[in-house]
């Protein structure tokens, strides 16, 4: 396994994390992801950490908690091998106290979150979703105070607006207080607007990207082309009202350009779009799930080779959409590209 740092940390990371979204399987999205008993997650774990995956990816919001106890339960005797990522801030309940980023909150959610998982420590600790009702200040000094009392390591956050993490890090800046160093976004061949303001951003700020549904929300799996539309029983029917939305065409133009290379290269569907990930800048480690273990095996093929440089180039043009303003001319007119070109 390849190993990056996160971001302008120190801290090392696996090329591929393991998200435990499929542990629990409680309430009508994480059961239609998986249901995955404390039994069945120590397998999947022996399997990722014999391959050299440490970093594992929960919330609490995932099935009420229980991912987070389960892989508590899963990491039992071998907590020194592993890193957990787990989030907070997205609602949990109905009363006051039970969503947002607000100093009580945010204590509150660390410490329940270590009883959950069983440890004195959170490695790295993200803000599920922005809440605008608390101040950057009292956000990023109850951070500070989390990490110098050890409960957690290194923060960041998910799913963020660039203005915000950008005041964020001036907060952090001022006080003399660790900045964020990971954004935990979505981002795959058929989603790539984190190229267009977040992606500088990270590399300016030195955020390493975590990559959540590096597939698709499942499309980019190989079940799906022009030929074969979403199977019966695929989870897309039960989850695609919670999933970033995707144009058919899009969808269908990369997965042909997907085929044609997996002819090419022996490699599966799912590999390639995962592998095309792994070059991309700012990206620090691909989040990958499986609900059992042959899904598991298929995706940690995807580290050990690279697509060649015409490969790449073609699942770029076939993925390529035009961003939204203020961006689009600085795609479309060359005095506008020459002052700002592109990352990628």
């Amino acid at each position: 396994m390849e190993y990056r740092q996160l971001g302008s940390s120190g801290l090392r990371v696996p090329a591929l994390s393991f998200g435990t979204g499929t542990f629990g399987g409680q309430g009508p999205l994480f059961a239609a992801w998986g249901s995955s008993d404390t039994a069945e997650a120590r397998r999947l774990l022996d399997i990722c950490l014999e391959a050299g995956v440490t970093l594992f990816d929960t919330a609490d919001v995932y099935s009420n908690g229980a991912s987070e106890e389960i892989l508590g339960q899963a990491l039992k005797g071998r907590r020194d091998d592993a890193l957990i990522s787990t989030k907070t801030g997205l609602p949990t309940g109905d009363g006051p106290q039970d969503w947002g980023a607000s100093r009580s909150r945010l204590i509150g959610a660390v410490e329940a979150a270590l009883r959950r998982l069983d440890t004195d420590r959170i490695d790295l600790l993200q803000l599920h979703a922005f809440d605008a009702h608390t101040p950057a200040e009292e956000l990023m000094i109850t951070l500070d105070r989390l990490i110098a009392a050890g409960k957690v390591r290194y923060a960041g956050v998910s799913n963020y607006p660039g203005w915000q993490v950008m005041k964020a890090q001036a907060v952090a800046d001022r006080h003399g207080m660790p900045r964020l160093v990971a954004h935990q976004v979505y981002y795959s061949l058929v989603g790539r607007a984190y190229e267009h303001e977040l992606m500088p951003l990270a590399a300016d700020q030195g955020l390493g990207a975590l990559v959540w549904s590096p597939l698709g929300w499942g499309r980019l799996t190989g079940k799906i082309s022009r030929s074969r539309p979403v199977p019966a029983g695929s989870r897309l029917h039960d989850t695609e009202q919670f999933a970033p939305p995707v144009e058919t065409e899009l969808l269908y133009a990369v997965v042909d350009v997907l085929e044609a290379i997996a002819g090419e290269t022996g490699k599966s569907v799912p590999q390639i779009a995962l592998n095309w990930l792994l070059r991309r800048p700012t990206v620090s480690s691909v989040i990958i799930g499986a609900r059992n273990e042959e899904q598991l095996r298929q995706n940690l093929g995807a580290v050990g080779w690279s697509l060649t440089a015409e490969q790449v180039a073609r699942l770029d043009a076939a993925s390529e959409v035009l961003p939204p303003y203020p961006h689009t001319p600085y795609r479309q007119q060359e005095g506008f590209a020459r002052l700002n070109p592109p990352l990628v």
